[in-house]
């Protein structure tokens, strides 16, 4: 399974170095996804791949083993290795959800998303609220200020806001909210790179505004304030997105 913010850290368009096992993973992943191996096709033989891929049996089977943990395929004596239906993969996978960045826009996809962030980000914010210490405030203060100082770096921008989501999301001191931030960082990577509401620059300087606002708020234990300013910073990232 990839960090949480490799995807933010991949928009710069640095390559990570080269591991066969998250190279094929990867490959195959992404291909099943993007559509290029239907739902129900058999993928090709062992021999097949280890060639295409270049690598050996081994590494081939550990790949499609972590392929069928996260649900995208199932292997079966005599058939081979079948892509199974969507409602099997794991979409709180983060690896799954960064495949769905390269893949085709889904509308569909992304409404489910941004769903998902307003059922699990009300009680997050709710708590955090709450259970919030001197030393999350501080922090949310701290990667407020790198959003504020990022500049054009999408990637800095990025990594700020998803710590500032990761710190709200740890102040709850709710293990399983925390699940969200996969989420989280999907529909913030593509509110990045589409200047659908406004432009970028626009964009960025509108989420530090909110999101300095949303730090007092949590600061000052003003719970409902805070929730509405989270609800708003959700849908300044879904019109960026549709």
């Amino acid at each position: 399974m990839i960090e949480t913010g490799s995807l933010i850290r991949s928009l710069s368009g640095r390559r990570a170095a080269r591991n066969f096992h998250n190279f094929v993973i990867n490959e195959i992943g992404n291909a099943i996804v993007a559509g290029h191996f239907p739902i129900g096709s058999v993928l090709a033989s062992d021999a097949v791949m280890m060639e295409q891929y270049g690598v050996s049996r081994t590494v081939l089977r550990e790949a499609l083993k972590t392929l069928e943990a996260k649900g995208l395929v199932e292997a079966r004596p005599k058939v081979g290795t079948r892509v199974s239906p969507k409602s099997r993969w794991n979409f709180f996978d983060p690896q799954v959800l960064a495949w769905h960045f390269h893949a085709p826009p889904d509308p569909e996809l992304y409404e489910s998303l941004f769903r998902v962030r307003a059922a699990l980000e009300a009680p997050t914010i709710a708590l955090a609220s709450r259970y919030r210490t001197a030393e999350h405030v501080r922090l949310l203060k701290y990667w407020c200020h790198q959003m504020e100082t990022s500049g054009d770096s999408l990637e800095q921008f990025g990594l700020a806001c998803l710590e500032v989501h990761a710190v709200i999301a740890e102040a709850g001191r709710d293990p399983l909210l925390r699940s969200i931030l996969g989420v989280v960082e999907l529909t913030l990577a593509l509110a990045l790179t589409r200047d659908r509401a406004m432009p970028g620059a626009a964009y960025r300087a509108r989420s530090v505004e909110m999101f300095i606002a949303l730090t007092a708020a949590v600061e000052a234990a003003q719970a409902e304030t805070a929730s509405e300013l989270y609800a708003d910073i959700r849908l300044l990232d879904q019109r960026q997105t549709q």
